[in-house]
């Protein structure tokens, strides 16, 4: 069974609806018990890193996921991928969990690109591999500098940036698998997989 995690701060519903396309057992729970017993974890997010942060404590979720996160399949998605890191700069600067080494920064203004970003970009393996690099829908004013757990490259902005991390069992994306399409689906389906 897959834990999709909902500290009100998540896109629960287009996560749980990708999940059940693929045929996927999920459930949608803010029980740290429930992680506990589940097979694998969703981190889904939508939303500020300060108010996340707050609600993950206040439920009991934050303990849960750092302890969690290293010892089976877990996903982190947009937010869900920021808070992993070790620091944000938005809201002020916000304390995260710390499971990934890096502080997230905010995206510069560059002429021509409106912050956030909204819409679809590629999301290129960082070894540069040969073949097309998949695109899918991101939306977000920050992004994860690139790093020694960078698994894909993306440009915005004029940044080259995390768009994909991956460490032990936890991988990382910036942008939204649940809204992009096949490619999206097909990461989904390969994360179950794996």
């Amino acid at each position: 069974m897959i834990a999709i995690i909902d500290y009100k701060a998540g896109n629960l519903t287009s996560v749980k609806y990708a999940f059940d396309a693929l045929g996927a057992d999920s459930v949608v729970t803010s029980d740290p018990r429930v992680l506990e017993s589940a097979g694998r974890i969703v981190f889904p997010g939508v939303g500020a890193a300060k108010s996340a942060m707050e609600n993950l404590s206040r439920l009991g979720l934050a303990e849960a996921v750092k302890r969690l996160a290293p010892t089976r399949p877990f996903l982190g998605i947009c937010l869900g991928m920021q808070i992993l890191f070790e620091r944000t700069e938005e809201d002020g600067g916000v304390d995260c969990l710390g499971l990934l080494p890096g502080v997230v920064k905010r995206f510069p203004s560059a002429p021509g690109c409106k912050i956030p970003q909204i819409g679809w970009n590629d999301c290129a393996p960082a070894g540069g591999a040969d073949g097309a690099a998949p695109y899918y829908y991101f939306v977000h004013s920050y992004y994860v500098p690139l790093g020694e757990w960078t698994a894909g490259v993306t440009e915005y902005a004029g940044v080259r940036f995390t768009s994909m991390a991956r460490k032990g069992s936890i991988l990382a994306c910036q942008f939204h698998p649940e809204k992009s399409g096949e490619a999206g689906l097909a990461l989904l389906k390969g994360w179950l997989e794996c």
